[in-house]
């Protein structure tokens, strides 16, 4: 792997060199291309390379890239074959006979089994390896290697959502072979999987550099190169993709998008996706009273939210699910009340003249208008006796700060479920002993937790509904709009769109 000049501090110094939408370098260089070549403005770094590691939602495009995974989403969310061509989880939940491919090799020329599918979620856990794949398989009590191509998943506890998790976060095949030679921090520095990119250079928040896997077992990519640019400023991006020195990007402001959509040269467009917009609360500190937490919902426009950052096309939201997925509720509402959040308050002691003092914590620039729509929440709560100080977080200390249940009261998030169900939506916001949840009441959790031993999944989604009006209805949760991708990009460059947002390099062409 080579290192180079940071490519970041360029970007970003774009920002300021642009005038009147022109640059001070020459246009017509910009805006030159290569045909095999596709440069992607992307707003956050991956974690780490190894792709079992952490749960960053933005690092799954990447990480698909160059690993695979053993199932994989249609553009509209369907669960279809991958490594995995055959599976069949069993009417109870407890195992799941599977079939893999028997043409797919590593970027090293090894060739995967079984035996690194049984290493990837079973023994690197049982090793003690640091994984967020700990977490969502932890209740694997054995995988059975019948062949190198056969197997059987054994659960310690019904895993109703076994299929859709080896389609999700962090379920990606590593070597086996490899990684036990050369070990995980070695691996980290040089990693290898079986996707359709190998990776060739990396800048820590600056340059990732992949290049086309020529013996990839699955449709060739068009594209023989793609460099994601970490652009973390959301106006330095615009600047790069309106001087040409990029050719997509995603993650900017709303009005930006209307803007630079009337750019002859340019397409941009707002895209809702399978993500919530929404507060993580705690159940402790200025929210453990529940008064203050509905009141503090009850006072948010989200109509107007809606309307001012996202052209209205951000679906305001009453529960933890997006319209469409399973755990939706129809025909459930929470009103904006700004009189009942004052009675609310009221009834705990606090108004506009003695305001309930909590932090809210966000990122800025990490989802289109992040930081503006906190500013226009406080000034919200102003109005009825809440007083909110403002904390930006990089999103990378979001994660830091949730694992040791050190976030705020609240803190606004845009919380990713690629697969629509309600157990990765409710089931991980408010499971009280998951990493990635800032609520810990035991009322709603002990509910929670029940649902991820039932088999039956239309009991499942039924209980999970209820559990999403009643975790509203008590303050528990506090969903807001569906999150909507801002999207924009040279006019001649295409690429399959997916409802859960995944921007794939693999899928992109030049027109």
């Amino acid at each position: 792997m080579t290192f180079e000049i940071k490519r970041r501090n360029l970007l970003q110094m774009l920002a300021f060199s642009a005038v009147g939408g022109q640059l001070i370098a020459g246009p017509s260089a910009a805006w030159a291309q290569v045909a095999d070549s596709v440069t992607i403005g992307w707003p956050s770094d991956v974690p780490s390379w190894d792709p079992n590691q952490r749960f960053t939602p933005d690092a799954q495009p990447i990480f698909k890239m160059v690993f695979d995974q053993p199932l994989d989403q249609s553009p509209t969310l369907e669960i279809i074959p991958s490594l995995i061509t055959k599976w069949e989880l069993a009417p109870d939940g407890l195992s799941m006979p599977i079939e893999i491919r028997d043409d797919v090799v590593f970027h090293n020329g090894e060739k995967m089994t079984m035996e690194d599918f049984r290493y990837t979620f079973f023994e690197r856990i049982k090793a003690g390896h640091k994984l967020d794949i700990a977490n969502s398989w932890r209740h694997i009590a054995e995988i059975e290697i019948a062949s190198p191509t056969k197997g059987v998943i054994k659960f310690s506890s019904p895993a109703p959502t076994a299929p859709q998790w080896l389609a999700f976060m962090g379920s990606f095949i590593v070597p086996k072979k490899y990684m036990e030679a050369v070990g995980p921090e070695a691996f980290r520095e040089k990693p290898i999987g079986t996707g359709p990119y190998k990776l060739v250079e990396y800048q820590l928040n600056s340059r990732i550099v992949l290049e086309r896997n020529d013996n990839y077992w699955g449709p060739k990519p068009a594209i023989r190169r793609i460099t994601f640019d970490i652009i973390k400023d959301a106006s330095a991006r615009i600047a790069a993709i309106q001087s040409g020195q990029i050719d997509l990007t995603i993650g900017i402001p709303v009005r930006e998008v209307e803007r630079l959509g009337k750019d002859p040269k340019l397409s941009a467009e707002n895209l809702p996706i399978t993500r919530v917009i929404l507060m993580q609360i705690r159940n402790d500190l200025a929210f453990a009273d529940p008064n203050v937490r509905l009141a503090a919902h009850h006072a948010i426009d989200k109509a107007a939210l809606s309307k001012a950052f996202y052209g209205g096309a951000a679906v305001p939201l009453s529960v933890v699910a997006t319209p469409g997925t399973p755990g939706y509720v129809k025909d459930f509402t929470f009103a904006y009340d700004v009189n009942k959040a004052k009675e609310l308050l009221a009834k705990s002691g606090f108004s506009s003249e003695k305001p309930v003092k909590l932090k809210l914590a966000v990122t800025n620039g990490h989802f289109p208008s992040d930081y503006d729509i906190a500013r226009a929440i406080a000034q919200m709560w102003k109005k009825v006796g809440i007083d909110a100080e403002l904390e930006t977080i990089e999103y990378a200390k979001y994660f830091e700060l949730n694992r040791g249940n050190k976030l705020p009261e609240a803190t606004l998030y845009s919380w990713d479920n690629a697969t629509g169900d309600p157990e990765i939506f409710a089931g991980y916001l408010l499971n009280p002993k998951m990493p990635f949840s800032a609520w810990k009441g035991p009322e709603i959790g002990e509910k929670i937790l029940a649902l991820f031993n039932e088999p039956v999944y239309e009991k499942r989604i039924a209980a999970y509904q209820a559990i999403n009006k009643e975790a509203v209805a008590t303050g528990s949760a506090m969903p807001l709009l569906q999150s909507v991708q801002t999207i924009v990009r040279k006019k001649n460059l295409s690429f399959t769109k997916y409802g859960n947002g995944w921007i794939l390099g693999n899928t992109m062409k030049w027109s």
